[in-house]
């Protein structure tokens, strides 16, 4: 880490610190050491600036009362608001990430927003909408490991004038066995230390690569809609999607079309129409990233 972040990192818990994550300008406040280790940790590549203003103001703040000393908690207050109950302090730094989710999912109505995970290779985008638990974290890491540009684990922010998607990386978020696969998988990858969510998963956070970061900037027109889902021990297969399907999927994991009215429905529709959608299982990485290649390679 420079000393140039160093030094702006150190108003962390006065001024704050503005972060620049894709599109956005996020304003962080914190006096908790571990926001300040997450940001050292995962964001030493974004630009980041003393204090100002930010489309999100958020901070992390510590218990009160003997909730400072004993069994320590976090609170996230965002914009001035607290839409979350008190966490335990060690999830400081995994908070913040949380609560830029919520942000994004909540405000960024410039774009038709869709839960999915997003990577980019040779100036074409593959999205992989879903729900959480269908494996696409897991499968979005191994593709940023094989060499695909990430630009989320969380959100496909499409343009709904331009249709293309914009980056917004970020760290990577990993549950349970996936944790182990990755870490084998590329031993360089900068993980997190290990902790359990609100749901008494154990999760990690991974590093996002730097060039990714670099190129935050750089939209991509979308090249697929791939609907993924794991299913332990069953062979790889992926098969077409009719249209009609994959648009009631992308609107089911949609965020905010209908807030766009009529606008956000047709971004959606045009995002179909122009891109080869499939529906995927698979259990075995290695299977899915070969059949990922041949066919992203037309």
């Amino acid at each position: 880490m420079s000393p140039a972040t160093r030094s702006i990192l150190s108003l962390l818990g006065t001024r704050g610190v503005q972060v620049a994550i894709g599109p956005f300008l996020v304003h962080v406040r914190s006096e908790l050491t571990g926001v300040r280790d997450y940001l050292e940790r995962f964001y030493d590549d974004f630009p980041m600036a003393e204090g100002g203003e930010g489309h999100f103001d958020l901070a992390v703040v510590a218990g009160r009362g003997m909730r400072r000393w004993v069994r320590p908690q976090a609170s996230i207050v965002i914009n001035g608001a607290r839409p979350f109950l008190p966490l335990p302090a060690l999830l400081a730094g995994a908070s913040m990430e949380w609560g830029m989710n919520w942000c994004v999912g909540r405000s960024a109505h410039h774009w038709v927003a869709v839960h999915a995970a997003v990577v980019e290779r040779g100036g074409r985008v593959l999205i992989l909408p879903a729900p959480p638990g269908s494996g696409k974290s897991t499968l979005c890491a191994a593709l940023v490991c094989a060499g695909w540009r990430l630009f989320s684990d969380e959100f496909a922010l499409i343009d709904p004038d331009s249709g293309r998607v914009l980056p917004i990386p970020r760290p990577i978020s990993l549950k349970e066995a996936s944790i182990e696969v990755i870490r084998r998988r590329d031993p360089q990858v900068v993980f997190g230390p290990e902790a359990h969510d609100t749901e008494g998963s154990r999760f990690v956070h991974m590093r996002p690569p730097s060039d990714s970061v670099r190129r935050a900037d750089e939209s991509a027109r979308p090249g697929w809609v791939i609907v993924p889902r794991f299913m332990a021990g069953k062979p790889t297969t992926l098969e077409r999607l009719p249209k009609a399907q994959a648009l009631m999927q992308v609107t089911d994991q949609s965020f905010n079309y209908n807030y766009l009215g009529p606008k956000g429905y047709t971004c959606l529709a045009e995002l179909v129409r122009e891109t080869d959608c499939y529906r995927l299982e698979y259990s075995d990485l290695d299977e899915v990233l070969a059949l990922l290649a041949r066919v992203t390679a037309s």
